[in-house]
């Protein structure tokens, strides 16, 4: 019996364009993605490098504004459709379920969220959640088990009673080796306001 439910944020909640920074960074004149820009993108997401250091790799390395490159940035981000919003909260009244969001993200991506979204709207997502973790604020980041072994431990959580919802699948397979169950949505053809049609809580 599922008794806990995890949530990723990005193409759950909000929806992404997930090639939206690479566009971006390709008109600013950067096409080529570099294993070093990948370990910066990786490290900045655990919190392992801060957000000044993390935009002046990318302003040093190809000589763009900082403020063009934050704009690229967060170009990945798109709206949150209310009625996911009104889900989530009918779903946290109900009280049947604990629920956890476990996302990876970073500083400049949660600061556009907030601006974007406006402080009780970002409230009211996150108040819905007894534990709201962030990759950058925890130190790890999926598809390591160290997250999911984190989230567990810290909450006492059992894997067999929890639900492990994301839309990568290397994500939810990861989750799926520690005997957690998942979803693997897919923003194409799913939503998250499907949750009780498209999964067997039995």
């Amino acid at each position: 019996m599922i008794k806990n439910i995890i949530f990723d944020f990005g193409d759950i909640f909000i929806n992404l364009d997930k090639e939206g920074t690479y566009k971006a960074m390709a008109a600013l004149g950067v096409s080529k993605i570099t294993d070093e820009m990948i370990e910066v993108y990786q490290n900045y997401e655990k919190g392992l490098m801060t957000t000044d250091k993390f935009l002046n790799f990318f302003h040093e390395k190809f000589r763009i504004p900082k403020e063009k490159l934050i704009d690229a940035w967060n170009a990945v981000l798109l709206d949150f459709p209310r009625e996911r919003l009104g889900f989530l909260k009918k779903l946290a009244d109900s009280k049947k379920y604990r629920l956890f969001l476990l996302s990876n993200t970073n500083d400049l991506h949660i600061k556009w969220v907030q601006d974007s979204l406006g402080d009780e709207f970002y409230n009211d997502f996150k108040s819905c959640f007894e534990q709201f973790y962030l990759s950058h604020e925890i130190n790890f980041r999926k598809p390591d088990t160290e997250i999911y072994e984190y989230v567990l431990k810290e909450n006492n959580l059992i894997a067999a009673e929890t639900l492990f919802v994301d839309d990568l699948k290397v994500n939810t397979d990861s989750a799926n080796t520690l005997g957690i169950n998942t979803w693997n949505l897919m923003p194409e053809e799913d939503d998250v306001t499907e949750l009780f049609i498209k999964n067997n809580f039995n």
